[in-house]
């Protein structure tokens, strides 16, 4: 105990740091199953339903009519079959490559200017849908080409960057054209977010800043929302934009959104008033899964476990870890909190959790935003994004693939797109030596 202090106050190393779920770390399994397992105190009253939602996360949806009256109602139109074909292993989706059918990249479509539509946006719905049942038209086929960008670091080394331009083909209810705004998203990891939605709100707005008062150039504001259930307008936490307050309403937005399945939450089809094959189109049911059965989904999502850290006292990891603080990374990206009491699930409650996120929108200037956007602010901004787990992507889901739209091939990249309010911390990065770069990077690749 006496080496472990005196380790600490020498190096800089955390009391709790190595666990970053608090009790809820996963420490049995790393490698390519290191985001499968449950919350390790989970109740064993949770276990049925855990492994039941796991089911139904994983298992693809078919087509109505179908003898699997459980799993019927995949459609009109969709993205994916199933949760598990976009966070495969529970993980991180990939952008396509070539010529692949868009598959955990999804575009959504927002409107040239704010808070106004056009006849196009109405054809198609907020969100695109490139894959449909038999007789049913899909949408549109996306299309993601890549510019490279070169850039240099301050000791002169170059880089590269890609830049993604969208298209559309076969576009099924008018050409989706240069007036509609399209916000690209991957499916991004699953683990830990009982753990955030058990932080107590007192503590987000803490980290708020939307003026700027304190001058120091980072403004991350709270993007409030509905919940639905309630009609009440609570913090949002889920989403690249923290469009929703709880795991409970993610998931119910991406069952009706994702797999076209409706359930207890929204219960309408995802079909416009022109989409007349997809309103004729038979229902599985209604909704199409059953409250019970979505219920065990929710609990799935919420009680998925974070992997322990590896090589956390790593001489190069605690010299990233300085380093990552000193050029700023930090000031958004807050390593911990204490969790508040969860009122479905009390394992997530009072943990000391290390998730690197203070779940704020920051405005990352005109290079990350939307397509078509870069003029209006809610195109640029993004949450911060939970750092932890972030290098066991390429175990379990084999790529290195980061940012909103994936576009950045490795964690240097993503940092080197970042601008805006973190401008002079990309800046800081950009100056460091190869060596500092390297410890920053084998930091983050530790949480």
């Amino acid at each position: 105990m006496l080496f472990f202090l005196w380790l600490a106050c020498s190096h800089g190393l955390e009391e709790g740091e190595e666990l970053p779920g608090g009790a809820t770390t996963n420490t049995f399994l790393l490698g390519s199953n290191a985001f499968i397992l449950p919350a390790e105190n989970m109740l064993v009253e949770h276990e049925p339903s855990f492994y039941t939602g796991n089911s139904f996360f994983n298992q693809a949806w078919v087509e109505t009519p179908s003898s699997t009256v459980n799993r019927d109602g995949l459609g009109p139109n969709y993205n994916a079959r199933s949760c598990a074909a976009c966070h495969f292993r529970d993980g991180r989706a990939r952008p396509p490559e070539d010529d692949e059918e868009f598959l955990g990249l999804l575009i959504r479509l927002l409107p040239a200017e704010a808070g106004q539509t056009n006849e196009i946006l109405e054809h198609y719905g907020p969100q695109l849908q490139n894959f449909s049942v038999l007789e049913v038209p899909a949408e549109a086929r996306p299309r993601v080409a890549y510019t490279e960008i070169s850039g240099a670091y301050g000791d002169g080394e170059s880089y590269t960057l890609l830049e993604p331009t969208y298209s559309f083909e076969e576009e099924a209810f008018g050409t989706l054209g240069t007036d509609i705004i399209y916000s690209p998203r991957i499916a991004p990891g699953m683990v830990g977010l009982g753990l955030l939605e058990a932080i107590d709100p007192q503590d987000i707005l803490s980290y708020a800043d939307p003026e700027d008062l304190d001058q120091d150039g980072i403004s991350g504001s709270i993007h409030y929302v509905t919940n639905v259930e309630t009609n009440q307008t609570e913090i949002g936490r889920f989403g690249w934009r923290s469009e929703q307050p709880t795991i409970r309403q993610q998931v119910a937005g991406a069952f009706v959104q994702d797999i076209g399945i409706t359930n207890p939450i929204f219960s309408d089809e995802n079909c416009t008033s022109v989409q007349l094959e997809c309103i004729n189109d038979p229902s599985g049911g209604e909704p199409e899964i059953r409250a019970e059965l979505f219920d065990k989904v929710v609990l799935y999502s919420s009680l998925l476990a974070v992997p322990v850290r590896r090589g956390w006292m790593d001489k190069t990891v605690l010299k990233g870890k300085r380093l990552f603080n000193d050029i700023g990374c930090a000031d958004c990206h807050i390593p911990s909190y204490v969790t508040g009491e969860h009122a479905l699930f009390p394992e997530v409650s009072g943990q000391l959790i290390w998730p690197y996120t203070d779940l704020l929108l920051h405005d990352m200037g005109p290079g990350l935003a939307d397509q078509n956007g870069a003029d209006q602010e809610a195109s640029r901004e993004w949450r911060t994004p939970p750092l932890w787990s972030v290098g066991l992507v390429k175990s379990v889901n084999n790529h290195t693939r980061f940012l909103h739209d994936g576009r950045a091939r490795n964690l240097t990249e993503a940092i080197l797109w970042h601008a805006g309010e973190a401008a002079e911390s990309q800046e800081n990065f950009r100056q460091l030596s190869k060596t500092e770069r390297e410890a920053v990077v084998a930091f983050i690749e530790s949480l």
